[in-house]
């Protein structure tokens, strides 16, 4: 069942599961929903009392998980626009001349995204084809080496090195605790700084699987500068 609270001038929604459990527990999953599991004979007042009381911290726990939401601006995708990649700025040139297009292609040149293609309409897609190509040409690399050092300074050798991208629009990444992380091949856009905080975001939960002071400590240890690059990402993004 969904129910809410106000707090101040926010209203907060959650889930309210009953089952047989002794404790009332608040959860925030990485899409900002509010989970909240309770004793069978709770009543509805004393969950939104226990809500009320943790408002502020389940406040910074959507706070924490939004800067992970991948905010692209809405692009048309024509001759002028400017694109990220690697965290720089690249002026798009759409090419659609006959004599020029020798087949569908982007290429990186100077200070321009390259789009050949006589079918302008086209463009979207093959920028995107790109965009896959390098995440996966320069990302992969990167989260096994990192994935590898982590590992043996944390003595996790039974965990293998398993790597997937996939287009998420409300994360930047994802880890299970067997160890198989899956990171958004948008992340391609950012500096390298930012998409090593989103990689040993996620390793640190090979450890600790929630947000905890723990996890935050691990973190600082495995990248001191992780708060700076975190609001490199939220801002170049946004």
């Amino acid at each position: 069942m969904t129910e809410a609270i106000q707090f101040g001038s926010r209203t907060i929604d959650f889930r309210l599961e009953y089952s047989d459990r002794k404790l009332l527990g608040v959860t925030v999953t990485p899409e900002m929903e509010v989970l909240v599991k309770a004793p069978t004979d709770t009543s509805l007042e004393k969950v939104k009392e226990k809500i009320r009381k943790k408002a502020p911290w389940i406040i910074k726990q959507q706070s924490f998980f939004l800067s992970f939401q991948p905010k692209t601006p809405t692009r048309k995708y024509i001759s002028g626009e400017t694109h990220l990649y690697l965290g720089r700025q690249y002026r798009l040139k759409v090419i659609n001349d006959k004599l020029k297009v020798k087949r569908e292609e982007v290429k990186l040149k100077g200070q321009f995204l390259e789009v050949f293609t006589l079918d302008i309409s086209k463009a979207k897609e093959l920028l995107g084809k790109w965009y896959s190509e390098k995440a996966n040409e320069k990302i992969k690399p990167l989260a096994e080496e990192l994935f590898n050092d982590f590992i043996l300074k944390n003595n996790l050798s039974l965990i293998t090195f398993n790597f997937s991208l996939r287009n998420m629009p409300t994360r930047w990444g994802s880890c299970t605790p067997k160890g198989k992380i899956i990171l958004n091949p948008e992340l391609i856009k950012a500096p390298k700084g930012c998409i090593e905080y989103v990689i040993i975001h996620e390793l640190c939960h090979l450890i600790h699987h929630d947000h905890t002071q723990k996890f935050f400590d691990l973190q600082a240890k495995e990248m001191k500068d992780w708060e700076k690059w975190k609001m490199k990402l939220e801002k170049l993004l946004a």
